[in-house]
């Protein structure tokens, strides 16, 4: 028995999450099936010249055609509901084939200020090589966004909630401003997954995750994603998956498709914990703020409250004390693992303005509002009170 397309509207979350897109073989598997193939035979040269025509559907080779990977893709596409979905080999891998696959030379990306470092890196050093020009804006000025739109504009491009200081944008202002001036949204949709939030329902024309983070849940492999309608990612983008190949591994895609089934369930408690760790945060001495989307102090918090179904597991804070302090706080975690990773089990810190932002100049840091003593986590699973002793430890 397999759940079609035609099911996916009838069927809630959970249930595509743990069902949607797996076809099984004659041998009647109940987990889904790895095809470790780089090639795939044919039943004669007819099919295959149709094959690779395009005339007639089928798997050809693992750079574009997998069987386990396709059912990672409309897994995927199921839940952000979408049309289609390309598989990548890394959440950057995502962003390059969305612009290489989407983007010419002489077109312009408005971007917002307050997105990974590595993409600002990729949009400034490799995008613009391409003559693909640049503008970034701060995440939440609308006006800002308007006046730098150009008639060569070819999307706007943020993360909602922004990495690290969790600013949160209004998806259906931007999405209707993008609209207005013949041009596309495009959201890295990373921090949220489509437990919480999903993009393309409130406006949005093409969604990007790093299966790498909360997809996978655990911190074992490497992937991305690009979802959006038929034409834009089902041709476009896949044209470029195609010829390029930064393709997903057969086992990262089995991998991905296992933590799918827990997403939901995993969000919650990501939530849960992050917001008690928040709040208590808020009380600490040396503190000076908190950003976390789930606080009523979060500028953004009332959108949060009505773009997303939950606040997500990523918290940032600011210390008096700047980066002394901040790398004080941090050497001090004995529970807590010191990496720049997010989205696992475990819970990871880091130091934005000398890890994932480090290769941004002085200045770069200072208009995204990176400071020496911000201090990023990412809240797992552990036992609550187990971090806030962490925590506390170099607080103290």
């Amino acid at each position: 028995m397999t759940i079609s397309r035609d099911d996916w509207d009838e069927l809630g979350f959970d249930t595509l999450a743990v069902r949607a897109g797996q076809v099984r073989t004659s041998e009647g598997e109940q987990s889904e099936p790895i095809f470790p193939t780089s090639s795939f035979t044919f039943e004669s040269a007819a099919q295959a010249a149709a094959r690779f025509g395009g005339s007639e559907p089928g798997n050809i080779y693992s750079r574009f055609t997998n069987p386990t990977v396709r059912t990672f893709e409309e897994r995927m596409a199921a839940l952000e509901g979408g049309a289609s979905c390309v598989a990548t080999s890394s959440g950057m891998a995502a962003i390059l084939a969305t612009c290489m696959g989407l983007l010419k030379g002489g077109d312009h990306i408005v971007s917002s200020r307050a997105i990974f470092g590595t993409t600002t890196v990729l949009f400034n050093n490799f995008m613009a090589k391409f003559g693909v020009e640049i503008s970034f804006v701060d995440q939440t000025d609308y006006a800002a966004w308007e006046q730098a739109i150009r008639p060569n504009t070819r999307f706007l491009f943020l993360e909602t909630p922004s990495n690290p200081l969790t600013e949160v944008a209004d998806i259906p202002r931007l999405a209707k401003l993008a609209h207005a001036n013949d041009t596309l949204l495009v959201v890295d949709n990373c921090f949220c997954t489509p437990a919480l939030q999903q993009p393309l329902k409130l406006g949005a024309d093409v969604v990007i995750h790093s299966a790498t983070k909360y997809i996978d849940g655990q911190g074992r492999a490497m992937g991305g994603a690009v979802v959006g309608d038929a034409e834009l990612v089902g041709n476009q983008v896949y044209s470029f998956l195609r010829s390029a190949g930064p393709t997903m591994s057969t086992f990262n895609a089995w991998i991905f498709l296992k933590g799918l089934e827990t997403l939901k369930l995993r969000m919650r408690a990501h939530c849960d914990n992050a917001m008690q760790l928040a709040t208590w945060l808020e009380q600490q001495p040396g503190v000076a703020r908190v950003y976390y989307p789930g606080l009523s102090s979060h500028p953004q918090h009332e959108l949060a409250k009505r773009q997303q179904s939950g606040f997500g597991g990523i918290l940032s804070f600011e210390l008096d004390g700047g980066q002394e302090q901040a790398w004080k706080v941090i050497d001090a975690t004995r529970v807590m693992s010191i990496t720049a990773n997010l989205g696992d089990a475990k819970t990871t810190i880091t130091h934005p303005a000398t890890t994932t932002h480090g290769r941004l100049t002085p200045e770069q840091r200072q208009q995204a509002g990176i400071s020496d003593g911000l201090v990023r986590i990412s809240v797992g699973l552990e036992d609550i009170k187990d971090l806030k002793a962490d925590l506390a430890r170099g607080l103290g």
